[in-house]
């Protein structure tokens, strides 16, 4: 049987014991494009990993991106931690990932680019994208690990894969920002912080241009007024980035942070803020 996406098998992992309506259920399918995706996949049932995302973006979306910065991304063998702001939340990570691995593979000055991992830190439903979950690190949530999801990215730290994150744990929302109406990330979480000082790993902080839909930063706005806590507008980011497709994006790759810079002067927290401080020092993003 050939991989397809399933709506209810969604649901019912998440929440085995919710009782999900019909109309419900055929919505979430409209929103989520699943005959689409589905099709797709029934069209590319052997690819996988970075041929899958290059077919993705490629063929499906038509999606195209270009790079400033791309001699900041190390030229040796040392594992390094990418660090990303997160407009799209998805798209996003794609683009970025795909990035980094043409970027290694194709520098002669990385002598074991053929066999270097490239893990990428996301949400854990997004390992139902079965064709690349080997390229995933999950997490259940911001801030939280399962016990299984601790020792997994305890072995992710320790082999060696380069690491891409986005430290806010969920992609950016329209918020006032002294006095300014800005689209930007979250606070960003701590953790980068503390394994860059634990695994001695220098930071690549990257700036991705971009944005959602108006219809989904008003979604976001509206339910944290009403003090929903239940993140809907999340239902819709695969519609987003179906309405990306044939779009351009630009991505930054700043000059790389070395990781004892982080010392005790501050917090690593205070440290988190002070990378995202430096990622949209130079944001030139549409507001």
């Amino acid at each position: 049987m050939p991989l397809q996406f399933d709506i209810r098998a969604v649901i019912k992992s998440k929440a085995p014991n919710a009782h999900v309506p019909g109309f419900l259920i055929r919505y979430l399918e409209r929103i989520t494009h699943i005959r689409q995706m589905n099709a797709f996949l029934r069209a590319h049932t052997n690819e996988r990993d970075y041929d899958f995302i290059r077919l993705v973006l490629d063929e499906e979306l038509g999606c195209s991106a270009s790079i400033d910065g791309k001699e900041n991304i190390p030229s040796d063998d040392r594992p390094v931690i990418f660090v990303s702001n997160h407009p799209l939340g998805g798209l996003d990570g794609m683009i970025i990932a795909q990035m980094i691995h043409e970027t290694r593979a194709d520098n002669p000055k990385n002598t074991s680019a053929d066999k270097r991992t490239l893990k990428v830190i996301v949400n854990d439903l997004l390992m139902f994208m079965e064709p690349i979950a080997g390229l995933w690190a999950p997490v259940s949530k911001v801030g939280y690990l399962s016990k299984e999801q601790v020792i997994e990215q305890q072995r992710m730290w320790e082999s060696g894969a380069d690491v891409l994150t986005f430290p806010a744990g969920a992609c950016s929302r329209l918020q006032r920002i002294e006095g300014k109406w800005k689209i930007e990330d979250m606070e960003w979480q701590k953790n980068f912080i503390q394994r860059a000082r634990e695994y001695k790993r220098d930071i690549i902080p990257i700036r991705f241009e971009g944005h959602n839909s108006r219809f989904f930063y008003a979604l976001a706005y509206i339910r944290k007024l009403l003090h929903i806590k239940l993140n809907i507008e999340m239902l819709y980011l695969v519609d987003e980035m179906y309405s990306a497709h044939g779009k351009h994006f630009k991505v930054h790759v700043l000059p790389p942070i070395s990781y004892t810079v982080f010392d005790n002067s501050k917090t690593p927290g205070q440290w988190a803020q002070y990378v995202k401080s430096i990622v949209y020092a130079t944001d030139n993003t549409p507001r």
